[in-house]
């Protein structure tokens, strides 16, 4: 399903004035990522316009209609702008709204919005805005940290140790983004995760309860959000199973279509998991940066095996 934002939830977060409300204002949706800035309109040129997105008005485009064309000319374009069902006009730089552009807009039931920054800021603002408003998102039951700058995304089922590992990995210095549930939005082909607001900052261990990591451990053992560099599972360890040794073969979990690269780390009294994530999270980043250690170690078999049999 399409995802939209309401042109009054823009409005507050960005602080608009509001020049002129039109009669549907508190319904008007947006669900497109981009603005516009109708140079080419107010040069007549209405082949393909993105009326459904936000039109911005800055100061090229109010000198240029202002100077360069005739008051009639001028009235005829804005008539024709707000023929097409725009979500909104906006003036930046606390331009002044010509009077004919507030009577047009009266006219045929048009929002006018009125910005005291500049063009640049305020595009750069809104857009951020919309791609995260808009962005595909996801709610998975598991908890997410920061490990020596990498996000983790730590899964398996319910009593497995996740939020223990959590708690361990916060007291060795390492950051908390959520327990129990995590939002995870695709914004730019990279996935970002972050808590629902709230259960943010909370961690529940069982036989203690719920914790405040930010008052136990202070502001810097939590953080909002996180970019998501590779996904653990934690599973109960089978002994009929053949785990990983080398790790040769990179493992991949999808999430809202992106690949990312996956462990399973199997779980039994002894292991200290919360050390394994961290060296994890140490060997990832070695990866990114092409080293691999297994692939080291198979190339000096290979060449001694080679040297071997010469």
């Amino acid at each position: 399903m399409k995802k939209s934002v309401l042109l009054k939830d823009l409005v507050e977060k960005l602080g608009l004035e509001i020049v002129y409300k039109s009669e549907n204002y508190e319904n008007i949706e947006i669900d497109f990522n981009e603005v516009n800035r109708p140079g080419l309109q107010l040069c007549g040129f209405f082949d393909n316009f993105p009326y459904k997105r936000i039109q911005i008005i800055g100061q090229p485009e109010h000198e240029y209609y202002n100077k360069y064309l005739p008051f009639d000319e001028r009235r005829n374009i804005f008539d024709k702008i707000f023929t097409y069902e725009i979500p909104a006009l906006i003036y930046s730089y606390g331009i002044s709204v010509p009077y004919e552009v507030y009577s047009l807009a009266k006219k045929h039931n048009r929002t006018i919005l009125r910005v005291d920054y500049g063009t640049t800021k305020l595009i750069s603002k809104m857009n951020a805005i919309l791609e995260y408003e808009l962005s595909e998102d996801i709610r998975i039951h598991g908890g997410l940290l920061e490990v020596f700058g990498m996000g983790i995304l730590i899964l398996g089922k319910s009593s497995i140790g996740k939020s223990e590992t959590a708690l361990e990995l916060i007291g060795r210095g390492h950051r908390l983004v959520a327990d129990d549930a995590v939002d995870i939005r695709k914004i730019d082909n990279k996935l970002y995760g972050e808590s629902p607001e709230n259960i943010r900052h909370f961690l529940e261990i069982r036989g203690l309860g719920i914790l405040d990591i930010q008052r136990l451990y202070g502001v810097g053992a939590i953080k909002k959000s996180t970019e998501i560099d590779f996904i653990i599972e934690l599973e109960n360890w089978k002994d009929d199973k053949e785990y990983d040794r080398l790790g040769l073969d990179d493992k991949y979990k999808t999430i809202l279509g992106m690949e990312l690269p996956y462990i399973v780390i199997p779980v039994k009294p002894g292991r200290n998991i919360a050390l394994i994530v961290e060296v994890a999270a140490r060997n990832m980043r070695q990866k990114m940066y092409g080293y691999n250690a297994a692939e080291e170690l198979s190339k000096r078999i290979m060449e001694e095996i080679k040297n071997k049999t010469k």
